[in-house]
């Protein structure tokens, strides 16, 4: 099968169509109309075999989580979905992965209304690429540089269970074949839900000055927040909801170090003013306030212990395969 066959067969067609997309597929590139007023959101990532995802796992849960990580990035600028391309290298064309890799991708593609536009096929090893494209109001599109000293830090999302069900499948690689026998926290980590639909929800009622997406860490990525915005930040640690089934099977010093430093998490961090968090919670009943922002720099508890950004580094000695 060659690379156009495999097109034709596993990704055309994929997704809805949406009167934004002028000429998808078929064509050399992609035609986007964008609507006046509005500002185009783009952004690419990468999941390679044994680094984001274990080469046994079930290509359906693969082919949703490599369109969900991007996602999640135009989750954090508040932008509306307009498509998506793949390049996508195979190691061979191997049918009935091919079909259930297309499959979770579609799921995803149908749920937040995200065509695939575009891309490219080659042969290699196992890897894809995934370029979101988002359709943003210029009055209320995020950024990470808006915070300032006296909002308040709010996390939207689930933090910890992803870092336990990579250690599941580190633990018994087994497990990744059978998604239906997958645990809370191993669908965290496979399965990741990006926030969409929530952030769309906040950005129509809520003024949100500065925001990101938790997908190195909760740290970590608080830090480039921050580091964007030149200020400090406070945080709670009583506040962080640290999940039950993480602290069953870790332990409260390990559950806790999962909730701050494990990644694949892809919730999202904000900041607003104070006066507007009980709007910001009526539209979306879990959010959590967890901190504030500082004039200053770096992250501290409120007893004033410094706390390292440590995060996920692919250039560190970490990763599935570890």
């Amino acid at each position: 099968m060659d690379e156009f066959a495999i097109i034709n067969s596993y990704f055309t067609g994929l997704g809805p169509e949406l009167p934004e997309v002028l000429e998808a597929q078929g064509d050399d590139c992609a035609l986007l109309q964008i609507k006046h007023g509005e500002l185009l959101a783009i952004s690419v990532d990468t999941s390679v075999v044994d680094r984001h995802f274990p080469a046994q796992a079930d290509p359906w849960a693969i082919g949703w989580r490599c369109l969900a990580i991007a996602l999640s990035d135009l989750a954090a600028m508040a932008a509306r979905p307009l498509g998506f391309t793949l390049a996508i290298t195979l190691p061979e064309a191997d049918d009935a992965w091919l079909s259930e890799f297309s499959r979770g991708m579609r799921a995803l593609a149908d749920k937040t209304a995200c065509p695939l536009i575009g891309g490219d096929t080659t042969r290699g090893p196992l890897s894809m690429s995934v370029q979101v494209q988002g359709a943003v109001k210029s009055q209320h599109h995020w950024r990470r540089s808006g915070a300032r000293p006296g909002q308040i830090i709010v996390l939207l999302g689930e933090l910890g269970l992803a870092h336990l069900g990579l250690l599941s499948m580190l633990n018994d690689p087994v497990k990744a074949k059978d998604s239906k026998a997958w645990n809370k926290a191993e669908k965290a980590y496979m399965l990741p839900q990006p926030l969409i639909t929530e952030a769309l929800r906040l950005a129509q009622g809520v003024n949100i000055h500065a925001a990101i997406d938790v997908s190195d860490g909760l740290l970590a990525d608080l830090q480039h927040l921050l580091a964007s915005s030149a200020v400090g930040a406070q945080i709670d640690l009583k506040r962080l909801p640290i999940q039950p089934e993480v602290l069953k099977a870790l332990g409260r010093e390990a559950a806790l170090k999962a909730t701050l430093q494990g990644g694949d998490d892809y919730a999202l961090l904000l900041t607003l003013d104070e006066e507007d968090f009980e709007l910001a919670r009526s539209l979306c009943p879990n959010l959590v306030s967890i901190g504030r922002c500082v004039a200053g720099a770096g992250i501290r508890t409120l007893e004033g212990k410094v706390l390292d950004p440590q995060g996920f580094n692919h250039f560190l000695p970490q990763a599935f395969n570890e």
